[in-house]
């Protein structure tokens, strides 16, 4: 499996008043992670929109455990990598490190989606495309 470490530095207004992480910012950092991953593999957002004419892959699903808080000014790491694969979906899980210890695991589930063929301005979802998983394993 194809996955993508990526450094991140925890800001000031990263935190809440007790000076951890405020959870959204996870949530913030899991879809970065995911876009780094992606384009890694030559297939970034703009890539997939001049290839498949894709503006993406949403989420259409999320979810995170909080294992130990990370606090202004840690260095922190965001692994990502694709854990399931499905016709039309795909699972990205992240797991963050503070240190050598596991602060966050979580996951994205995301849709291979292009313009709705029948309704313009809406999107559908469509069967991931060989090269794109190929590309990610």
């Amino acid at each position: 499996m194809k996955t993508y470490r990526h450094k991140v530095y925890v800001h000031w207004g990263d935190t809440d008043p007790a000076k951890i992480v405020f959870y959204p910012n996870y949530f913030m950092w899991f879809d970065e992670s995911a876009l780094h991953l992606f384009d890694s593999a030559g297939f970034g957002w703009n890539a997939m929109m001049e290839k498949y004419g894709s503006p993406g892959m949403p989420i259409v699903e999320t979810k995170a455990n909080f294992l130990s808080p990370c606090r202004f000014g840690d260095e922190i790491v965001v692994e990502s990598g694709i854990s399931k694969w499905n016709e039309k979906t795909l699972e990205v899980s992240h797991t963050v490190y503070n240190g050598d210890s596991k602060a966050v695991q979580g996951y994205e589930v995301r849709a291979f989606v292009k313009p709705h063929p029948d309704h313009p301005g809406r999107i559908k979802a469509f069967p991931i495309p060989a090269e794109l998983r190929a590309a990610l394993e």
